[in-house]
């Protein structure tokens, strides 16, 4: 018998378990806000898996028999905005911004933290930057003599910086809005697309931006050739680029990393939304394989089911969830609802290895944005409001993405990350309950490794009004079954086994 030591903030418990797993560690976040991110440590009564009788498989299923993609985590874009008014709230009150930073990012097993460890970085302007710019706005410059990393704000760096300090998983994905205006037809960063005859030099850039943030103390985990390169947008950097060119790009630059120190470092392609998952991932694929680690998609038109065109066209390429927003005005149940069964399961269960939001922290006006930029016409919503008061507050966004990423964190220090396994759900329970399932294998063989479960209960009865009803569902595993009731909300359950 394996000794099961589990610590968090709450309790330690240093007891052999017995033979059966058992569920003792319980996340909760409920319709009504009554729980948010709840932690619960069942001792001395804990869920205990028992025999199952007969054939009853029970109402959700785990197959740890089936394993499926690695997790990267959860997280959001540090635009300059986010940065800037994160970098205001250390100089206002840097206690809140340090409690902020930790409740955001610390992986520490157990701790009363989201641990997010996706971090999406914009390679100079967005229409969330405070001015236009890129690393090299000299025209002409087919050298990049004139390319300086430091156009970028100093706090962009500093945050990043100190996210690091807390959270040494964190997963740095860099990638532009626009090259620079130069390389364009447009003459601006502002819309347009780039010129062909620049796939070299742009290449070029982006391994500069590489260098960059590494001369800056960050080594990116990731990065993109094109935000959203289906879209041209004439009020913010954007830029239109074919398939054909972005392969064109992927492989040049592919070389130039492998070449430079880099070879370790991802190229993900694609980052847009999921209506053309059919078309546009699969060209850039099937013309630079070799190139990309795979793509990542955007949930602003189209639907989450599309994405396994992609998935099924190419099983061995990586798949990301890199952009969605919140806006205000929503309803904070209906947005998590959405969230849980697009995003952070049903992204999941069609072989996203991570799942961001947008930007990750605004102040209640959805600001501050680019002057003129014509995105977000209904204010955006981040994952945290920061208010120039010095005080802050987490929205639907948060919570959502914490109850996921509690699933999905290294159980040891430096240990590996969450694996999703086989999960379904039975019997008449499946139009209410969506569930997504997790091992996390241990630093040390003999451990046991943590099993999770994210599950959203649905069933609020929604006619004009809520009539939530808890649901009491058997979960199957190994031939054993445990009972629980869960609440309306999102649910986060751990245990452990050999």
């Amino acid at each position: 018998m394996h000794v099961r030591t589990l610590v968090t903030i709450y309790a330690t418990l240093a007891a052999a378990p017995a033979l059966s797993q058992q569920i003792f560690d319980v996340w909760t976040t409920t319709w009504d806000r009554t729980q948010l991110l709840n932690y619960e440590n069942l001792s001395p009564n804990p869920v205990n898996f028992v025999a199952a009788s007969g054939t009853d498989d029970g109402d959700i299923t785990i197959d740890d028999g089936t394993v499926h993609q690695s997790m990267a985590g959860f997280g959001a874009s540090l635009t300059d905005s986010s940065a800037l008014l994160l970098s205001k709230l250390k100089d206002k009150n840097a206690g809140n911004y340090w409690s902020l930073l930790g409740k955001l990012f610390d992986p520490t097993n157990g701790a009363n933290a989201a641990g997010f460890t996706y971090l999406r970085v914009p390679l100079g302007a967005s229409d969330f930057s405070a001015n236009v710019y890129s690393f090299d706005d000299v025209d002409g410059d087919t050298h990049l003599n004139n390319f300086d990393i430091g156009k970028a704000p100093s706090y962009l760096f500093s945050t990043i910086r100190d996210i690091q300090g807390i959270n040494p998983y964190l997963r740095v994905h860099i990638l532009p809005w626009s090259p620079p205006a130069w390389m364009k037809d447009s003459g601006t960063m502002k819309g347009g697309s780039l010129v062909s005859g620049y796939t070299t030099v742009y290449a070029n850039y982006l391994l500069k931006c590489l260098q960059g943030f590494q001369n800056r103390g960050i080594f990116a985990w990731a990065i993109g050739i094109q935000n959203e390169p289906q879209h041209s947008d004439p009020t913010y950097p954007s830029t239109s680029m074919s398939a054909y060119q972005e392969a064109q790009i992927g492989a040049a630059l592919r070389s130039l990393m492998d070449a430079n120190g880099f070879a370790s470092v991802r190229l993900i392609g694609y980052e847009h939304n999921w209506d053309d998952a059919g078309d546009y991932p699969i060209k850039i694929t099937e013309d630079a394989g070799n190139a990309f680690s795979g793509v990542a998609f955007h949930c602003y038109e189209g639907d989450v089911a599309q994405q396994s065109a992609f998935v099924n066209s190419f099983p061995d390429k990586e798949v990301y969830m890199t952009e969605c927003t919140g806006v205000d005005g929503t309803d904070w149940w209906e947005d998590i609802k959405w969230y849980m069964d697009n995003l952070f399961i049903g992204s999941v269960n069609r072989g996203s290895s991570g799942a961001l939001m947008w930007n990750l922290a605004l102040d209640g006006n959805g600001s501050p944005k680019l002057p003129g930029a014509g995105s977000c016409s209904t204010a955006c919503r981040a994952v945290v409001t920061v208010n120039s008061d010095g005080s802050y507050a987490f929205n639907q966004e948060y919570y959502s993405m914490a109850q996921a990423s509690k699933a999905v964190l290294p159980r040891d220090t430096n240990g590996p990350f969450g694996q999703r396994i086989g999960s379904s759900v039975g019997g008449g329970l499946s139009s209410d309950l969506q569930v997504t399932a997790y091992v996390t294998e241990r630093g040390n063989s003999s451990d046991w490794r943590r099993y999770s479960l994210v599950v959203l209960n649905s069933k609020d009865q929604k006619s004009g009004s809520y009539s939530p009803s808890s649901v009491k569902a058997t979960i199957g595993f190994r031939g054993k079954l445990a009972t629980y009731t869960f609440p309306v909300g999102v649910t986060t359950l751990w245990w452990y086994a050999q």
